[in-house]
């Protein structure tokens, strides 16, 4: 008999070790990445399986822009891989790129045969083959994988991706947990294909592959405990600074950092090949989270225009005209205007700056994104129900200020002109032939109007 009931044992362990639910699988918070995915698995014969495949395929930046890219299962950064420290994972790699492959546990402690560089390592993945990749997580902590083979072309087109590995046992409870890949290329405007050669001057920031404004905001509810992964595998040095909080920076690609070594700050830097986990408290109200390099909240720009900032141009564009009929005179004033304008360029090219917030349009691109802290917001179970909802600035509404608690005017609203404006015009610095009676954009454009006197007519 007792020996019928061990032989009932074993076949229970074996049937829960390669059964898709695992029984004694450690409950986490689950990681979001905005504008993601979250990569499945399956229990097979005790092992964590995951599969990807290396393929090229279309990328949206944001809204009006989309790019020939290479990344991991159709995507970029490549979904999420999570685990739990202490598992056996098994990941299954398809190469579909046109050239050899490999793919890099970047930080993640394994052996020699398994690190994923071509030629060193291993053989690269030829084109239609699989490899398989499988080790045993020996530590916890926000990893990344992504290509070491002909890597200048391969990341620069977006071969990069999430590796979470979650300790055994919390420490102390997160409410939300996100997941942010910083990246920059350079798409030639009116182009689709990012070119690998540029060294420095690039013209694309984003986040998650995503430029404001097609950036998903992350959301949490006041009070809750919020941690923020960002990973780098880029060119660039990045500033990510967040409004309205203070933060610590509680991890590293190299592990936790010890309570008494962390220190409150509000912008965390991160350089090539880096990750960093920051921790804060949410804070109610709609809070902007950018890089705080000056170019880099900003979508393509020419960075070899002369500065016209206080330069006289009156006349200028009537001359230039008659030679180019849509040229615009800019910069005199600075670039305001250049937000959300409308103002036709390049076909596939986003505009310097775009987006709309509650009071107007938010002078921003590239790096930028939201936190939202609403007492209502949605409490998602899955990354997957988050991105399904989340995927855009507005998403989920504005944040509703206290009665006096948001800046204005010291001054009264005017109820009339004062008599020196009486028999203004006002005219379309691009569109001449708009004119109006009182202020506002220009239909054809949406520059802002403005007020030519009549003395000035």
């Amino acid at each position: 008999m007792k020996r019928l009931e061990k032989i009932a044992a074993a076949l229970l362990a074996l049937a829960l070790s390669t059964s898709s639910v695992h029984a004694e699988e450690p409950s986490y918070t689950p990681v979001v990445t905005p504008n993601g995915s979250t990569l499945p698995w399956k229990w097979v014969g005790g092992v964590k399986e995951f599969h990807l495949t290396i393929n090229t395929f279309k990328q949206e930046i944001a809204p009006g822009m989309v790019v020939n890219a290479w990344g991991y299962n159709g995507q970029t950064p490549g979904p999420t891989i999570e685990a739990v420290e202490g598992d056996r994972v098994r990941i299954l790699v398809t190469n579909e790129l046109p050239e050899g492959s490999a793919v890099h546990w970047h930080g993640i402690l394994l052996p020699s045969g398994m690190d994923g560089v071509a030629g060193l390592s291993q053989r690269a993945i030829p084109p239609g083959d699989t490899f398989n990749y499988e080790f045993t997580l020996k530590q916890h902590g926000t990893f990344m994988y992504h290509s070491h083979g002909d890597e200048m072309v391969q990341i620069a087109l977006g071969t990069m991706g999430f590796f979470i590995i979650h300790p055994r046992k919390e420490t102390h409870k997160i409410d939300r947990d996100y997941a942010i890949m910083l990246n920059e290329w350079f798409v030639e405007p009116g182009t689709m294909t990012p070119n690998p050669n540029v060294m420095t001057d690039f013209n694309i920031f984003t986040f998650n592959s995503r430029s404001f404004p097609g950036t998903a905001p992350l959301v949490a509810r006041p009070g809750e405990r919020v941690r923020v992964r960002f990973g780098h595998v880029g060119q660039e040095f990045h500033a990510v600074h967040l409004h309205g909080h203070n933060f610590k920076t509680v991890g590293t690609d190299g592990g936790d950092i010890p309570a008494s070594a962390q220190w409150p700050e509000t912008t965390v830097a991160i350089g090539p090949g880096q990750t960093r986990d920051v921790e804060f408290t949410a804070t109610e109200g709609d809070w902007a989270f950018h890089c705080h390099l000056r170019h880099h909240p900003m979508n393509p720009m020419g960075h070899d225009t002369p500065n016209m900032l206080g330069v006289d141009q009156v006349g200028v564009e009537d001359k230039v005209r008659k030679h180019a009929p849509d040229y615009m005179a800019m910069g005199q004033n600075g670039m305001e205007d250049m937000g959300g304008m409308g103002m036709e360029g390049p076909e596939n090219t986003l505009p310097m700056m775009a987006g709309d917030g509650p009071f107007g349009p938010i002078n921003m691109g590239g790096m930028f994104t939201l936190l939202k802290v609403h007492p209502d917001v949605p409490r998602f179970t899955t990354a997957e129900a988050y991105n399904k909802k989340v995927k855009l600035p507005g998403d989920l509404g504005w944040y509703k200020n206290p009665p006096g608690t948001v800046a204005e005017s010291v001054n009264p609203p005017r109820k009339n002109p004062p008599s020196s404006e009486k028999g203004a015009t006002y005219v379309c610095p691009m569109h001449t032939e708009v004119t109006s009676d009182k202020p506002g954009k220009c239909p054809k454009c949406g520059m802002t109007l403005q007020r030519m006197m009549e003395k000035d007519k």
